[in-house]
C-alpha cells in the first residue's frame, strides 16, 4: 500500500483518487474549498460521471479514501503527491500554470523526507522540469523531492473504465527511486497486461498533447470530408465507415458532427499550438484543426438557417447541451456556440438536456433561452428540432410524434444518429451532416409547379 495525496478534487483529481483507492492504496484528496470537501466526505459528487458515486462511497466506507483541506499535513503523510489542478487557457491560447506552481511551492514548504511529486495536470512540455527546479530550491535540505509526469487519458462518460482498464500508462520519471514507486502504484494493472511506457519528463508531457491533437485532427478531418460530401453528393457515414475499415486509420473519432468540445481537446490544441510556436516549430496542422473546428460550429447555424429559410423569429428546440453524452460537462460544448449563433440571427431557443441544463442555466446564455422538462416538451410548437448531443434517450424519439408536435416538421440531426429514410417516411424534413444529394437524384426530382 502506498500513501497518496491528490491535490485538486476536480474531474481528474477525484477520479484519480477514487481509482487509486480502489487499487488498495491509502488516498487523501485535498482541496482549498472547505464546503466541497465536506460534501465529498459525505459521498456527494459535484459532477455527473457514471459509477463514480458508488466508487467513492465504497472506498470511503473501507477507509482507503479521505478528503481534507490541510495540504501541509497530507504532504507530510504521503509518499506520492499528485497535482491535478486546472491549467486553463489564457487569452493567447497558452496554459495558465499559476495553480500548478502555487501548489508545488506549498508542497515544497511542507515536505520532509522523500516524496515523489507527480504532475498530472496537462501542462506544456518543460513544465515538469521547471517545477522540479522550483521545488528543490524551496525545499532545500529538508526534503528530497523528485518530480514525475503521469498524464491522464480519462474519457468523460467512461472515466472509471478508462482508469481501471486503461489503454496505456505513461510515466515520465528520471530517477530509479521515483520510477520504482510509480510502477508499484500501478501494479494492479500488470495483471491486465496494460502497456506501461517509462520515459523522460518532456516525452511524457508531449505524448498527452500529441494524442489529443491527433484525435482532434481526426474529428476536424471527417468534418471537412462531410462538408465536401454535401457539395458533391456523397454520404459521409459510408465514407467514414469504409475509411475506418483500414486498420491503419481505424473507425474511432470518424463521426461527422458539429465539432469537438469538452475540457481537453479545445484547450490542449490551443496550448500545443502556442508552445510549439514559442519553441520555434510552429504546428500549422494543429492551428488549422482549431480553425476548422470553429468554422464547423458556424456551419451548423447556417444549416438551420437554410433549412428554415431564415432564423429571425423562428423557435428552435435544441436537444443536448453537454459536449458529449454521459457527462454533465458543458465546457466548450458545441451547443453553446451554436445557440449563440442562433440567438444572434434572431431565433428563439427551447433547450433540453438530461443532466447538463442546470449548468447552462447559470451561464449568461441561460437567461436568454427557455428550458424544457423533456425532449417532446422542447419541440412542442418549435419550427425545428436540432439534435446536438447524442444522448441515448434521443435515439428512440418517435418521428410521427415529433411531426405532430413541431410547427414545421424539420429535424436537424447534427450527429447523424437517425435513419434519414425513416424520418422522411414519417413526414419530417430531415437534414443530417455530410449527406449530399447525388446530381442524378437532383435531376430526377420533380419540378415544383408555379401558380
Amino acid at each position: 500500500m502506498i500513501r497518496v495525496c491528490v491535490v485538486g478534487t476536480g474531474y481528474v483529481g477525484l477520479v484519480t483518487g477514487a481509482c487509486l483507492a480502489d487499487f488498495g492504496h491509502a488516498v487523501r484528496c485535498v482541496d482549498v474549498d472547505a464546503a466541497k470537501i465536506a460534501r465529498l466526505s459525505g459521498g456527494e459528487i459535484p459532477f455527473f460521471e457514471p459509477g463514480l458515486e458508488e466508487l467513492v462511497a465504497r472506498n470511503l466506507e473501507a477507509e482507503r479514501l479521505a478528503f481534507d483541506t490541510d495540504l501541509a499535513a497530507a504532504t507530510r503523510w504521503a509518499d506520492v503527491i499528485f497535482i491535478t489542478v486546472g491549467t486553463p487557457p489564457l487569452k493567447d491560447g497558452s496554459a495558465d500554470l499559476s495553480a500548478v506552481f502555487a501548489v508545488g511551492e506549498a508542497i515544497a514548504r511542507a515536505a520532509k523526507g522523500y516524496k515523489v511529486v507527480v504532475q498530472k495536470s496537462t501542462a506544456p512540455v518543460g513544465t515538469a522540469r521547471r517545477l522540479w527546479k522550483a521545488l528543490r530550491k524551496t525545499a532545500g535540505r529538508r526534503a528530497v523531492l523528485d518530480v514525475a509526469s503521469n498524464p491522464e487519458f480519462l474519457r468523460e462518460g467512461s472515466a472509471i473504465e478508462t482508469s481501471m482498464r486503461p489503454d496505456r500508462v505513461v510515466i515520465g520519471a528520471e530517477t530509479p527511486r521515483s520510477e520504482k514507486l510509480l510502477r508499484e502504484l500501478h501494479e494492479p494493472l500488470y495483471l491486465l497486461e496494460t502497456p506501461i511506457t517509462v520515459t523522460n519528463l518532456e516525452t511524457a508531457e508531449l505524448i498527452k498533447y500529441a494524442s489529443n491533437a491527433f484525435l482532434a485532427t481526426k474529428i476536424s478531418f471527417i468534418n471537412e470530408v462531410a462538408n465536401l460530401c454535401e457539395k458533391v453528393g456523397a454520404d459521409v457515414s459510408t465514407v467514414a465507415r469504409a475509411m475506418g475499415q483500414d486498420r491503419r486509420i481505424g473507425p474511432k473519432f470518424l463521426h461527422a458532427g458539429p465539432g469537438y468540445g469538452g475540457s481537453c481537446f479545445p484547450k490542449d490544441t490551443l496550448a500545443l499550438a502556442s508552445f510549439a510556436r514559442a519553441a520555434g516549430a510552429p504546428f500549422t496542422l494543429v492551428e488549422t484543426v482549431v480553425q476548422v473546428n470553429v468554422r464547423q460550429k458556424t456551419r451548423m447555424v447556417a444549416k438551420a438557417k437554410e433549412a428554415l429559410g431564415g432564423l429571425k423569429g423562428r423557435t428552435i428546440a435544441v436537444l443536448g447541451l453537454t459536449f458529449k453524452p454521459n457527462t454533465d460537462d458543458i465546457r466548450e460544448s458545441p451547443a453553446l456556440d451554436i445557440m449563440q449563433g442562433l440567438l444572434r440571427a434572431g431565433a428563439k431557443i427551447v433547450a433540453h438536456d438530461p443532466v447538463g441544463a442546470p449548468h447552462v442555466k447559470r451561464l449568461p446564455i441561460g437567461k436568454k433561452i427557455a428550458f424544457a422538462a423533456d425532449p417532446y416538451d422542447a419541440v412542442r410548437g418549435a419550427d425545428a428540432a436540432l439534435l446536438v448531443t447524442e444522448w441515448n434517450e434521443y435515439r428512440t424519439l418517435e418521428f410521427r410524434k415529433l411531426k405532430k408536435l413541431l410547427r414545421r416538421p424539420v429535424l436537424l440531426d447534427l450527429r447523424n444518429i437517425y435513419d434519414a429514410d425513416e424520418a422522411r417516411a414519417a413526414g419530417l424534413t430531415y437534414v443530417g451532416v455530410g449527406q449530399g444529394t447525388p446530381p442524378a437524384a437532383k435531376a430526377r426530382a420533380p419540378r415544383r409547379k408555379t401558380r
